[in-house]
């Protein structure tokens, strides 16, 4: 007998795993017992915080103690011997062997011992297992059972259901006829999934049914004839749930489908069909080993039959046009020192993803980045070799605008450092620039019809080698430092123009020398306020630094730009990033901070900055590199204020945390000699235990503030925008997103949102409408810009699936602070 509960138990563990149950459109499982008799216990008043469930699955304790090894231990009222050998217990019945344990009223066991019999109404337990039913039909020899109208429920993984007949054939495998699965708890049947003849493989970890139906509030809502559905966290290969998308123009769906081909290799082929442009076919191919994982994804449509569209004049796609992308990426790690990365993207046009996205309602993608890299991080040395590129996804592309490839790039850094505080630092590095650029030997290519003439600066490819020993000596005190430091910049390019007709020097060098000198003082005192202590620091800093002019009007522009001014420049020597321009400087910076620390934590509550910089002379290097040639001042007077002007804007910084749930940043750059201010940026954050956040911003830039920016990307008025996010949870299960963000320059919303997502305890919703501007990659030019919109719906059946992409990213970036609940969770 003792092996009969063996089965028993094995039978119901199966079925509690399955993770999904269905039936056919006739299909009448059991109605579903009371919450009291499945072992739910509501919350009450100890119901914690964020819980969505009204209660919990509880395992009573064991009525029986667990018996020696094998054996059964067993309690009942009566027992009776017959004369052929029969043996009925009656009464409260108990038996228990190992961790499984029955009760029912009456159990027979006819003479032969081949099968015994249980008459209910019986219950069923194993740990974090419940099954209770009328009647059990179990094999002494063999592995076959039978259970009748079957009620089950799995603590842990929060699913209940019910079944007309729950069966354990010979080979393993159990069959449920008209059986029902859901993860909503008892009293609650919003959802179930129903079918008549289900067939479970625990070996395989797989289970099958035909004529399966999805029953939303007791309404069948979707029916598959067939359909396969793992029973464990193995993957499986099948069908996924659906994408759908719909806009005012079009109807969008995909129906993944996915390939479990191995253990560490699987794949996912997704038709997409959209209904202006036609089929689209997608794919993701997944690998993972012990050193090293990769991914190749892509798409191809054959026929794209809206190509044209919404394409600019210039661009070269025609209705018809076959149009693709892909994307392979792999890592890995040779030990725990080197490691690599592969990384290559291509699309067939600049408007690829503008138009189709990766999958359904994603964002645009700027670039396609391709690369070869190998790092080895050394005890000193950190050494590094990559071939590195990216396909820029702009439509039209203009020759003059393709990204530099780096075939190949090398990269040897080192550190040393003594106790006395003197240290020294080699940069080293050689890269050969390439791309590939199409023009006459003028320098003229055309664009949709429009003659384009390309710098001769910028027709180069060529090697660049830059070294950049340093050495430098740093004093810390708990009173204050002093650090002087010199750096060495000498650079060399081999340069090659092609075809172009130039007398320009092919072979150049340079050398610049960066001496800075940075010194700090801190002053401390104890503060008390509000009845709380703090510690107030007072910091004033004064920082040198000397970089000569170096004429650098024939070196091309290979990865460099000039930087915007902000407080972290007031203490940089270098005015540029990238290595193809050093800006020469003789500047003064002076500054005064104070922060004020909690006494018993250390942590800043206040910060407070206030610098400039007075430049004792001009600064004549900038893109062109003419160091004898300032900017024009009647053509480009923003360029020549900079070059010329005798000291920085003033730099205000503030980081505020006002209270435990309150903070703010702010900074502001003043010019005092125009009076003017020409950069300021406010942001209020507010974030609520319960989960509420709030954001305020407000970002004024006066036109060519910013000199890194690309001409198309050059603001030519002065940008004032407002930024207002929040997300407030009105309930434990209702959250509210929102977002506006508003050019007040323009008089124009540039983005916004309004959501809502819904997490009930046994399924979630998500819901977001947006509207916002597409700058068709001309940010300086608004007639041209073009305004997206959209509505996108997410319903997730928790321990089920989904309908729909989720949101979840998106809410995150779009309302920083917030952090949504995972909606798949039950």
């Amino acid at each position: 007998m003792g092996k009969r509960f063996s089965w028993t138990w094995t039978t119901l563990a199966g079925l509690a795993c399955t993770g999904l149950a269905s039936g056919p459109l006739m299909a009448a499982p059991p109605e579903s017992l009371p919450a009291d008799q499945l072992d739910w216990q509501p919350w009450g008043e100890a119901r914690p915080a964020g819980e969505l469930c009204s209660g919990r699955y509880v395992m009573p304790d064991y009525r029986l103690p667990p018996p020696p090894g094998d054996k059964v231990s067993s309690e009942s009222d009566r027992a009776d011997y017959g004369a052929q050998g029969d043996t009925m217990l009656t009464g409260e019945v108990l038996l228990r062997r190992g961790t499984a344990q029955l009760e029912a009223p009456q159990v027979r066991v006819p003479g032969p011992r081949e099968t015994a019999y249980a008459e209910g109404p019986l219950t069923l337990r194993d740990t974090g297992l419940l099954v209770r039913g009328e009647a059990a039909q179990l094999s002494l020899t063999g592995d076959a059972a039978r259970i009748d109208t079957a009620h089950y429920v799995a603590h842990e993984q929060h699913l209940r259901g019910d079944a007309v007949r729950l069966a354990r054939l010979e080979d393993g495998r159990y069959r449920l006829t008209e059986a029902s699965f859901t993860t909503c708890e008892p009293g609650s049947d919003l959802w179930r999934l129903v079918g008549n003849d289900i067939l479970l493989d625990r070996e395989r970890g797989v289970g099958t049914a035909t004529h399966a139906r999805l029953e939303v509030g007791k309404v069948p809502v979707f029916y598959w004839p067939w359909v396969r559905f793992p029973l464990d966290e193995r993957r499986q290969t099948g069908f996924l749930w659906p994408v759908l998308g719909l806009s005012s123009d079009s109807l969008d769906y995909a129906q993944p489908f996915y390939w479990n081909i191995a253990p560490h290799h699987d794949a996912t082929l997704t038709p997409r069909w959209i209904s202006d442009r036609g089929l689209l076919l997608g794919g993701e191919y997944r690998y993972l080993f012990e050193q090293n994982a990769g991914q190749v994804e892509g798409a191809y449509i054959a026929n794209d039959r809206a190509a044209a569209e919404d394409a600019s004049a210039a661009s070269e796609l025609d209705n018809g046009d076959a149009r693709w992308y892909l994307d392979y990426r792999h890592a890995g790690r040779f030990d725990a020192r080197t490691r690599y990365q592969l990384r290559y993207g291509a699309a067939s046009d600049g408007r690829y993803f503008d138009d189709f996205g990766r999958t359904i309602g994603e964002g645009d993608i700027g670039s396609l980045p391709r690369l070869a890299q190998l790092d080895h991080r050394g005890d000193r040395w950190q050494l590094q070799a990559k071939a590195q590129g990216y396909q820029k996804l702009d439509d039209p592309l203009l020759e003059r605008d393709k990204p530099f490839y780096r075939l190949p790039s090398l990269t040897a850094n080192a550190n040393w450092a003594e106790d006395s505080g003197l240290y020294q630092q080699w940069r080293s590095n050689v890269t050969y620039f390439w791309r590939d650029v199409t023009a006459n030997e003028q320098g003229i290519y055309e664009v949709g019809g429009r003659r384009q003439q390309i710098p001769i600066a910028e027709a180069a490819n060529g090697t660049r080698l830059h070294l950049a020993p340093a050495m430098g000596w740093r004093f810390d005190a708990s009173w204050g430092h002093f650090e002087p430091r010199l750096e060495w910049l000498a650079t060399a390019y081999q340069l090659d123009y092609g075809d172009r007709q130039t007398a320009r020097d092919e072979s150049l060098t340079r050398s610049v020398p960066v001496g800075s000198l940075d010194a700090g003082l801190e002053f401390e005192r104890e503060l008390e306020l509000d009845g709380h202590g703090y510690r107030q620091t007072l910091e004033p800093r004064v920082n040198y630094a000397y970089v000569p002019a170096r004429d650098q009007s024939e070196f091309p522009d290979f990865d460099t730009a000039e930087q915007a001014f902000s407080w972290n420049q007031l203490w940089s020597p270098h005015r540029f990033s990238g290595s193809d321009r050093v800006g020469d400087l003789n500047r003064v910076s002076v500054g005064l901070e104070s922060r004020l620390l909690a006494d018993a934590t250390g942590r800043e509550r206040l910060s407070l900055g206030l610098g400039q910089a007075y430049y004792l002379e001009d600064r004549t290097i900038d893109m062109a590199g003419d160091p004898d040639t300032l900017p024009d001042p009647e053509t480009r007077d923003m360029d020549y204020y900079r070059a010329t002007r005798d000291r920085s804007p003033l730099v205000t910084r503030a980081d505020w945390q006002i209270t435990d749930h309150w903070q703010t940043r702010w900074q502001w750059l003043y010019d005092d000699r125009r009076e003017r201010t020409e950069n300021t940026s406010l942001a209020l954050q507010y974030r609520a235990p319960a989960g509420h956040v709030l954001n305020l911003g407000y970002r004024w830039q006066l036109e060519g503030f910013d000199p890194s920016l690309e001409d198309e990307d050059a603001i030519n008025y002065n940008r004032e925008e407002i930024d207002v996010s929040f997300a407030w949870k009105a309930s434990r299960r209702l959250d509210l997103i929102g977002r506006l963000l508003y050019d007040n320059t323009n008089s124009r919303a540039l983005d916004q949102l309004a959501g809502i997502q819904w997490n009930d305890c046994c399924y979630g919703l998500q819901l977001v409408w947006r509207e916002w501007i597409d700058d068709n990659d001309t940010a300086n030019t608004i007639q041209d810009d073009l305004t997206d919109r959209g509505v996108f719906l997410r319903f997730v059946l928790k321990g089920l699936g989904g309908v729909g992409g989720k949101a979840d990213s998106y809410f995150s970036e779009a309302v920083p602070g917030y952090r949504p609940a995972a909606l798949g969770l039950p």
